[in-house]
């Protein structure tokens, strides 16, 4: 009578365990809110994106903890906050002593009876062993090539493709080009030669041979019972922003429109304060971006900030489309029934707002994000406009999958810091047991580690506040100043609103941290990097780089 008991509860767990959902996680890369039905563009062309809007929730406040790439992804991928890990910066993920004791997501899942395969940039450093198959690492790709040398566009004016080079300084349509110049793809450490005759003579880009990888496993996966996660991480719209022809073509260059800019609103700002002096631009990677991008175009404004829109535009298009292939995918077969699909992003974007073009600020275009998440029994076509974070998806995809909440895997890792978003997703305009406030960091690499000497932002459903590390503050009332244009921090009759910030922030920190003391062979490793970058550091050419060589160097390149 027992054994039948127990074989009876193993083949209840077996059926149980089958109807547990599948999970398709799609991450963007610095893609911000010029999504359709988001309001950050109007030309903005994402019908698929859209599409799956009317198939769940899409919350409208969603914003990143960290507005750059590694340490976002490894904030929401392990589910703690940057104070939390103390990992503000570029450090590994698997060097850190908090985030490689606590489980990532997939490796949780993996743990629960998942079946996890990804592709393409999930984590900013690949960590292929987290997942039970890996296909593609992150390729930036298709990049601009000449005479051994990865390069911005033919298309791209000095100063901006040479101060910047292949990533940052590269946008254009993908063409066919003429020796010198070539095309190539592939990671860092194994690039190839990348073909290009024409629109339909080409090979897939970096994106496309993810989307396809990831249409072709689904439709596998369609035909078994074992739950899966499955993460597809697209590059674009990360720069180069280099995708196809007819994408450029979607968006006119005479038509595009320009973001709501407002002259001269940087003036009530302190960003760039944090790493340079307050009359000094030179040493703030994204005024620097905005400066030398118009300087190239001639000083013309308008045409500069229209160059890069009408990529960028392009490229969010180029992804839409993939997503496109996915969804069809997965509404054309079981899989619809049973699968949870989430849209997101590691963090967004400014498009020339205050002066600035990139991400890594602690303003609404570098904080906000898509986040879409639709699925079986969950509400549909549906808005919620509370500020959440992406803390956040960790805790949710526990919640909606039964999965064990234990995600540490010693005592030396942390327990997850958001919240379920299940509620708002069974209810947007209900309750949530999350904070009131979204919380988001920005590192300062003089005090890498220290929670205390970063910078923060709290964003509400009325205000944004900042807190730079130097002391210095801003804040908006986002319910009446929408683009965060007026600074009311410098106002004497908002100093009480401001306290209040102060003291919710506080709260939210921890007490300062004394960084640990680098031992010789991290500081060699350190070395060594800043030397394969820039090998014009050696300055006798001796093919060794000493350290006041380095130095000298880094203070060479502060001056440009």
């Amino acid at each position: 009578m027992l054994r039948f008991f127990i074989l009876s509860l193993f083949l209840l767990l077996q059926i149980e365990g089958s109807k547990r959902p599948n999970v398709v996680l799609i991450i963007c890369d610095d893609l911000n809110d010029y999504v359709e039905t988001l309001g950050g563009h109007p030309q903005a062309k994402t019908p698929h994106m859209r599409r799956l809007m009317e198939r769940g929730v899409s919350f409208t406040q969603a914003h990143c903890n960290i507005p750059i790439c590694n340490p976002s992804r490894a904030s929401f991928i392990t589910g703690l906050y940057p104070h939390t890990s103390q990992l503000y910066g570029f450090e590994k993920w698997r060097d850190n002593e908090i985030t490689k004791n606590s489980r990532t997501l997939m490796d949780h899942f993996r743990k629960n009876g998942y079946h996890t395969l990804g592709t393409g940039k999930i984590m900013h450093n690949g960590e292929r062993q987290e997942w039970a198959h890996y296909q593609n690492d992150a390729d930036y790709s298709p990049l601009a090539h000449r005479e051994g040398k990865n390069i911005a566009h033919p298309d791209i004016p000095a100063p901006f493709r040479d101060e910047f080079e292949a990533i940052d300084g590269s946008f254009g349509p993908l063409r066919k080009v003429k020796a010198p110049f070539s095309w190539k793809s592939g990671n860092w450490k194994r690039m190839k030669d990348y073909h290009y005759e024409s629109e339909d003579d080409r090979d897939l880009t970096a994106d496309e041979l993810n989307g396809k990888w990831a249409v072709e496993n689904l439709e596998k996966l369609a035909t078994t019972d074992k739950p899966f996660l499955m993460g597809v991480g697209f590059i674009r719209p990360h720069t180069p922003l280099i995708v196809p022809k007819k994408y450029f073509d979607l968006f006119p260059l005479e038509s595009i429109e320009l973001p709501a800019i407002k002259r001269g609103d940087v003036k009530d700002t302190f960003k760039q304060t944090v790493t340079s002096p307050e009359d000094d631009r030179s040493g703030d990677r994204g005024s620097k971006l905005y400066d030398t991008l118009i300087a190239s175009y001639g000083g013309k404004r308008e045409l500069a900030l229209k160059k890069f829109i009408q990529a960028y535009l392009a490229s969010v298009a180029s992804v839409d489309d993939l997503i496109g292939d996915i969804l069809d995918t997965i509404e054309g077969s079981p899989l619809n029934d049973n699968t949870i699909v989430i849209l997101t992003s590691d963090h967004g974007w400014g498009m020339g707002e205050k002066d600035y073009l990139y991400k890594n600020s602690l303003w609404q275009e570098s904080t906000r994000v898509p986040l879409v998440i639709a699925g079986p029994n969950l509400a549909q076509a549906k808005t919620c406009q509370k500020p959440v974070s992406l803390i956040d998806l960790y805790p949710t995809l526990i919640d909606l999958c039964g999965l064990s909440k234990e995600t540490k895997k010693s005592a030396k890792g942390r327990p997850l810091d958001g919240y379920s978003l299940k509620p708002l997703l069974l209810n947007p305009t209900g309750k949530w047991s999350g904070p009131d406030a979204v919380l988001t960091a920005m590192y300062k690499w003089a005090n890498y580690y220290d929670p205390a000497k970063q910078n923060y932002a709290l964003r509400d459903q009325n205000w944004r506040y900042i807190r730079y590390e130097n002391g210095k503050e801003e804040l908006y009332h986002v319910k009446n100043d929408p683009h965060e244009w007026h600074n009311l921090a410098l106002k004497p009759d908002h100093q009480e609103t401001l306290k209040a910030y102060r003291k919710t922030l506080l709260a939210k920190i921890p007490a300062s941290i004394p960084p640990p003391k680098p031992t010789k062979k991290d500081a060699e490793i350190w070395k060594d990097r800043y030397f394969k970058k820039h090998p014009s550091a050696d300055a006798d050419q001796d093919g060794k780089l000493t350290w006041p060589e380095l130095q000298a160097h880094k203070k060479s390149q502060l001056k440009k």
